[in-house]
């Protein structure tokens, strides 16, 4: 399916708010929060000459967030990042006096991150990186899981010293059972998705993803002219063509956001013209973006910002694995987990179609930039998929797949 964007507000200026979120000012914010975490590196950037070739455009980059932090996800950089700036926050209230990161291990705040706990639900990831958060800072984390969730996750997560509950159901489910039961217990929920009245904590998730974008801006050798990123709630293709439509205003680049055919909330929400929540259906194998109702605060930036939204069907997130797996030509070999290549795979699809070729005004100049956002997460499951055996996954510190 493929859907250009006929809302209302397309090609609006961002919300004040979300602006101001995702402002440079806030990015370059989150790069300085991201030296002081000890094993930051900012991830390669690979060009793909050979696929580009095939597809007939002029240059493919890939962002390749399978060595972010050690935990081989993108959602490194936002789960984590949000614990820390609540954890200021709460201590700045506390204190009353603006606290600095410099004075997070600092007895003072120290004793304060100690009665906290941080809780979130999650496909893997994100619940990865909110207990890496709260390990960093010294609080307690309570990881929601539903039943899809793989054992292995399940286990990568809680090293970090996580309590772990399993939810019957879906992921909304275990949204749900988190908001639930912090609010009985007096956590604080870190959700990467939004609803009525919890906006502060996404949009803080969705500012630390900003940062990559400012890596790749200095990496690319030209600023893009089309970007394809996945999507499950809409919080990293929110924060990404958000941030680069501030950065490059008339100049931005156009815009797709791609999903799993069997959860595509956004299509569906973009076919409405408002967010709605789809049927649970067959499971996808694209785990990470099996989401079935959209974040509000990513719908209301994309609804602004995105150009056009597309769905990719599970053999094609599969072939994009083992193509980056095992490259033809001059191009390098790269790991992207089942999520990780949606993006790649909506835009050899969409090379593929002429109309949406001509919709989208791909041709032989179009500079692509797509993002793998995991690496091998679940080795045993990439094993699987890409017909390699397990121990020959090669696998990044900390656990996470590279």
């Amino acid at each position: 399916m493929f859907l250009l964007n006929q809302h209302l507000d397309y090609r609006e200026p961002l919300d004040p708010l979300d602006a101001e979120t995702l402002s440079v000012e806030a990015a370059k914010e989150v790069e300085r929060y991201l030296t002081y975490r000890d094993n930051h590196a900012p991830t390669p950037l690979h060009s793909l000459p050979t696929l580009a070739a095939e597809l007939g455009v002029g240059a493919i980059h890939v962002k390749d967030e399978g060595f972010r932090l050690g935990l081989g996800s993108f959602k490194a950089l936002g789960g984590s990042y949000a614990v820390i700036r609540l954890v200021l926050e709460e201590a700045g209230r506390q204190l009353g006096r603006r606290v600095d990161i410099a004075e997070l291990h600092t007895p003072e705040v120290r004793s304060i991150t100690s009665g906290m706990t941080f809780a979130c639900a999650t496909d893997g990831n994100h619940g990865r990186s909110v207990a890496q958060g709260a390990q960093l800072v010294g609080a307690e984390a309570a990881i929601f899981v539903h039943a899809g969730v793989s054992d292995e996750r399940v286990a990568a997560i809680a090293r970090f010293g996580a309590q772990m509950i399993r939810v019957a159901g879906t992921y909304d489910d275990s949204v749900a059972e988190a908001a639930r039961v912090a609010a009985e217990k007096g956590w604080t929920v870190v959700s990467d998705t939004s609803w009525p009245g919890y906006e502060h904590i996404p949009g803080l998730v969705m500012q630390g993803y900003t940062a990559m974008v400012r890596e790749a801006l200095r990496q690319l050798p030209a600023p893009p002219t089309h970007v394809f990123v996945q999507a499950g709630v809409g919080g990293v293709a929110a924060a990404v063509a958000g941030h680069l439509a501030l950065v490059l205003e008339d100049q931005r680049p156009t815009h797709v956001v791609v999903e799993p055919a069997r959860a595509a909330c956004l299509l569906e929400t973009a076919r409405a013209g408002y967010p709605v929540k789809i049927e649970h259906g067959e499971p996808t194998v694209m785990a990470m973006l099996e989401c079935y109702e959209p974040s509000l605060i990513a719908w209301r930036m994309l609804s602004r910002v995105a150009d056009a939204f597309m769905t990719v069907d599970e053999e094609d997130a599969v072939a994009v694995m083992n193509r980056l797996a095992r490259p033809g030509g001059n191009d390098p070999a790269i790991v992207a987990g089942e999520s990780g290549g949606a993006g790649l795979a909506g835009l050899i699809r969409a090379a593929a179609n002429l109309a949406i070729r001509t919709a989208l005004g791909l041709n032989e100049a179009s500079r692509v930039f797509v993002i793998n956002t995991e690496g091998a997460t679940d080795p045993g499951r990439y094993a699987e998929l890409v017909r390699m055996r397990p121990d020959r996954v090669a696998i990044c510190p900390e656990g996470a797949n590279a």
